[in-house]
């Protein structure tokens, strides 16, 4: 892997062959040694796959053993997916960051809860700027995407350049920040794109992805003739579509209250930078009783269906400032993630139950994505003109209609996943190697392995339940009284069953040989073994077990 000759490479350990959990590296060995620069550090959820877990991250092993060839980590834009894991994944790397001053504001707010803000060295790089870490040269595009200040990275190698779109789409009027700078991209093209790694996301849909201004038009007409509250869950970070929904909050005559953690962190990060100049401030949850119901908009989390979300306790009516019910309106100004859609279904449920009206993508416009489709592709690679294409920030299937996109305008695409080392110079680019990866969970407020023994065992107890024997007994292993049993997530507490498989567990023990019960080891998987055949003949299940031995 650590070549002596000079080569550039390009190594995803998180978000290529999935959504979600973006980090990549990029590696350029040149006479004076090997360097390494990474792009971005984001998160993803469980979601159906994985219940037991509320948050994952990239393994990020591979390049913290090499942190001191790390010259840096940039930061495209502030979207959990791209920034969310900087401050669980830092202390491993030691590096230093760069962020344009919008996702500068989110990642000190993360790394002040994590305890760590004044450890980590912040470089503000303005939207558009230009920086160097030796021996990378590197460039910001601006980019229209769903939050401020989403920036494409020019990395310029001895090797070559490279353009790392992050999201991005072509939005004319995306209302808060620029358009896509295309003439950026069109002198960058113009002076020769080795290869272009280039979000995938919407590559299977054709067409246009829509403009910002047209959910902001429609959001005012349809708002303006609602009655009772009106609700509108959106994702957190897209500052422009809180700007429209209080802008037609504003038309409509209603004044605007936030509900939710993560929507007031992003309004105070956006006031910060200098957006939403022409709004009030926002109201709180405490003030939602003292607006009348036709003169209210709340503005909401919770669009994916996240169940400690406001948007879900409000719709189960145990929210300890904000109810909704006949006659109130709930818009959903957000797409489906996949994998959330039982979640969501769900949430939608419990409020149609109440007496709620729903509106969806589906019913009007009331969303538009922040990732290009097709024929937004097609122009980026009539501007940029890469040789080499790699598709990124996609599960297999977007990957594959990426390439062939990619493959139709000229570019040569390589396919590859988490792991793959992309040679990309001084020859013609070839996977040459890979580098182990892996998933971590947050567990409260320490990281742990998704196939580690941990999140294994919270795995079988979500699924199969957890059994707990204590047994009494004295210095020859013979069992003093009876043991207590108890299973939750099996038997009720008072279940009669768990006194059959206490009286059978001491049976049991009773019947083993001397050498056995005298020896502790022996003694402890005999009653784990007992246990098992205990509740697993009535229950057909196969439960975590433990069993707590007390000499006497």
């Amino acid at each position: 892997m650590d070549a002596t000759s000079g080569d550039l490479a390009f190594l995803p350990l998180g978000g290529t062959g999935e959504i979600g959990m973006n980090f990549n590296l990029y590696r350029c060995a040149t006479r004076s040694g090997d360097r390494w620069l990474a792009v971005d550090c984001g998160i993803g959820f469980g979601g159906a796959e994985h219940p037991e877990v509320d948050v994952m991250m990239p393994d990020v092993g591979f390049i913290a053993e090499r942190r001191d060839r790390l010259v840096g980590l940039v930061i495209t834009h502030g979207h959990e997916d791209h920034i969310g894991a900087v401050a669980h994944l830092w202390p491993q790397l030691r590096c230093p960051v760069y962020a344009t001053p919008f996702a500068a504001a989110l990642l000190r707010r993360k790394l002040g809860e994590a305890g760590i803000l004044n450890q980590v060295k912040i470089h503000v790089i303005a939207p558009g700027g230009s920086f160097e870490l030796a021996p990378f040269k590197l460039k910001f595009i601006q980019m229209a995407h769903s939050i401020p200040e989403a920036q494409a990275l020019v990395i310029d190698t001895p090797f070559g350049l490279l353009l790392h779109t992050g999201d991005w789409k072509i939005d004319p009027r995306p209302l808060v920040g620029p358009p896509t700078d295309e003439t950026a991209l069109a002198a960058l093209g113009d002076r020769g794109v080795l290869a272009m790694i280039c979000d995938s996301t919407n590559a299977m849909v054709e067409g246009h992805s829509g403009s910002e201004y047209e959910v902001r038009t429609n959001l005012s007409k349809l708002i303006r003739d609602l009655r009772g509250r009106v609700a509108v869950t959106c994702f957190a970070s897209n500052v422009a579509r809180m700007e429209s929904v209080a802008l037609a909050a504003r038309d409509a005559g209603r004044s605007v209250a936030l509900v939710g953690r993560s929507l007031r962190n992003i309004s105070a990060a956006a006031r910060e930078c200098g957006y939403l100049k022409s709004l009030p401030p926002f109201l709180g949850e405490d003030d939602v009783d003292d607006i009348a119901d036709d003169n209210l908009l709340i503005l909401v989390t919770g669009s994916q269906g996240e169940e400690r979300s406001a948007l879900s306790r409000i719709a189960q009516d145990n929210h300890p400032r904000v109810a909704l019910g006949e006659g109130d309106t709930v818009i959903f100004s957000s797409r489906v993630i996949p994998g959330n859609e039982r979640a969501i279904g769900t949430v939608q449920d419990n409020l149609v139950r109440r007496g709620v009206r729903l509106i969806t993508d589906g019913d009007d416009m009331v969303h538009v994505s922040g990732h290009p489709a097709r024929d937004e592709l097609r122009r980026l690679y009539r501007l940029v003109k890469p040789r080499y294409s790699v598709p990124v920030h996609g599960e297999w299937r977007h990957l594959t209609a990426h390439a062939e996109l990619a493959r139709e305008t000229g570019a040569t695409a390589f396919m590859m996943e988490d792991g793959d080392i992309l040679g990309l110079a001084p020859d013609r680019p070839e996977i040459i190697d890979s580098a182990p990866v892996g998933r971590m969970v947050l567990d409260g407020s320490r990281i742990v392995p998704l196939k580690g023994e941990v999140m294994a065992a919270r795995r079988r107890m979500l699924f199969n339940g957890v059994v707990v024997a204590s047994v009494a007994v004295d210095e020859n292993g013979r069992v003093r009284g009876k043991p207590r049993v108890s299973a939750p997530g099996l038997l009720e507490p008072e279940d009669p069953e768990a006194d059959r498989v206490a009286t059978e567990l001491a049976s049991a023990l009773a019947d083993l040989p001397a050498a056995t019960r005298r020896d502790e080891a022996a003694l402890l998987e005999a009653a784990r073994a007992a246990l098992r055949r205990g509740l697993g003949r009535k229950l057909q299940k196969r439960p975590m077990v433990d069993v707590h031995l007390i000499r006497v």
